[in-house]
């Protein structure tokens, strides 16, 4: 099957143990060191390669992996966040894109299937775009067509720019909920718990993760997309208006709209909705 256990000689270093099946890993990808998690799942689809929003370590990615009933997931904190270190030069998406289809071949696999949430989303639409053959099907999230785009609220975007957040735990606790909306308006737990969940960005790492969205826009080739794509959007996301979920699902061609009642990061406070909706469209479910 599909999603067997990897083989652990494809993975060097020691493991770090984490909680409901997640191993995470340091692996060689060309020349960049990358803190690799695995969920591993015996499946009939290809695994979910999943690309992080910005400046997140992928164990705030935790209760969506912890979801995922039957699909292997493979995450990695981008060069310079989380556990991988800086990068020897600043980056495009097209430079993920390889570095992403490198590790799918390091791993083991010829094809996977690849969402992307809010930043990473981008990622995703690039890899889909630059791989055709190797990314089955998308799934964007929380994410919009790259520089232009609808707007967010003002208030929120300029807290996002830095990266502030990922290491003053009251800072978070005083911007989580104009940043996010959503659940973190109403329920202050979930703050603390997503706050305990991050680490190691680096103010470099933030600025290249910045830097490589500068003038990006997947507008000019969203209609050449082939692959069956799903676009969730929360409705209450005051970073990314639903407007831009319309505008990726109009424009890609066999592309449909979801909309989840809640914020910016409902793939963390909705874990089990959102994978139940991932998992019944990779399964191939009307």
């Amino acid at each position: 099957m599909i999603g067997q256990p990897l083989d652990p000689q494809t993975l060097d270093g020691a493991p770090h143990p984490q909680a409901t099946g997640v191993e995470a890993r340091m692996i060689w990808v060309g020349d960049q060191q990358l803190m690799v998690a695995v969920k591993r799942a015996v499946s009939a689809h290809p695994p979910l390669l999943l690309f992080n929003g910005i400046g997140a370590n992928w164990q705030l990615a935790e209760p969506f992996l912890d979801a995922l009933t039957d699909t292997t997931a493979i995450i990695f904190d981008l060069p310079g966040v989380g556990g991988s270190p800086l990068p020897a030069s600043p980056y495009r998406p097209s430079g993920i894109a390889s570095l992403g289809a490198r590790l799918v071949t390091d791993l083991g696999y010829h094809q996977v299937d690849v969402t992307g949430v809010s930043w990473g989303g981008g990622m995703a639409q690039q890899f889909a775009h630059q791989y055709p053959k190797i990314c089955r099907r998308l799934v964007l999230a929380a994410t919009s067509p790259g520089a232009i785009m609808v707007p967010g609220n003002p208030r929120a975007i300029l807290k996002l720019a830095t990266p502030r957040r990922y290491w003053d735990k009251d800072y978070v606790r005083r911007s989580a909920p104009d940043i996010y909306g959503g659940a973190f308006k109403r329920d202050p737990s979930l703050i603390d718990r997503h706050a305990g969940a991050m680490s190691g960005v680096r103010g470099l790492g933030y600025l290249y993760q910045l830097l490589a969205m500068v003038g990006w826009s997947s507008l000019p080739w969203l209609s050449t997309l082939q692959q069956p794509t799903l676009v969730l959007m929360g409705r209450d996301d005051p970073l990314v208006p639903v407007a831009n979920g319309r505008i990726l699902a109009h424009l890609i061609p066999n592309a449909r709209l979801e909309i989840i009642d809640d914020g910016h990061l409902f793939m963390v406070t909705r874990a089990r909705e959102t994978a139940e909706r991932i998992e019944k469209f990779l399964s191939g479910a009307a």
